[in-house]
């Protein structure tokens, strides 16, 4: 099976004063290309596409404009275009910052091992909430995420066929607020 990568880095920055798929890392580069680097990792060679701005340290990867009206709109503008081919999509948020290569690779292996002819979105159930994001999704589903009508990215990812695997770890802990990320380059 063929893995891609969807990172969203369309948000505006305003709360952290600059995007967040292009502050600087504590391993290097930027948030969008640290997790680049942990899917390559694990994936090397898999396409991987950008849904918002390109990543400065990594202008080479395609990319498709957001028309910022929140993810799920995103989400739904990417599935109605072509891309690479792939069998199963992780949709990662740039602000994920938190994942390693080793976390990840567990994470695919639990999803395979659930859902091995990828045929749902699989999500992790963190801290009591699904999570969407950092989840993977089958590239059969791409048709009936163009044609949703949600507007919500929830309802949008529960109006497919999905699982919720429980999974409680630092990397779906978004980095939202200068707070936190002050927070999260103090433990790095």
């Amino acid at each position: 099976m063929k893995a891609g990568l969807l990172l969203l880095s369309g948000g505006s920055g305003r709360r952290m004063g600059a995007p967040k798929h292009a502050l600087a890392h504590p391993s290097g580069g930027s948030w969008g290309g640290h997790l680049v680097r942990v899917f390559e990792a694990v994936f090397p060679g898999a396409p991987i596409q950008v849904l918002g701005e390109a990543l400065p340290d990594r202008p080479d990867l395609p990319h498709i404009d957001d028309p910022r009206e929140g993810p799920a709109v995103a989400l739904r503008l990417w599935a109605a275009t072509e891309a690479p081919a792939a069998d199963f999509w992780w949709i990662a948020a740039c602000d994920q910052v938190r994942w390693t290569a080793d976390r990840f690779k567990e994470w695919t292996a639990r999803c395979e091992f659930v859902d091995p002819a990828h045929a749902h979105w699989v999500m992790a159930r963190s801290d009591g909430h699904l999570q969407p994001l950092g989840g993977w999704l089958s590239a059969s589903l791409r048709p009936a995420l163009a044609a949703s009508p949600g507007r919500s990215l929830m309802a949008m990812a529960t109006a497919l066929p999905h699982l919720a695997l429980p999974s409680e770890g630092e990397e779906w802990m978004d980095v939202d607020t200068p707070g936190e990320r002050s927070q999260f380059e103090e433990e790095s």
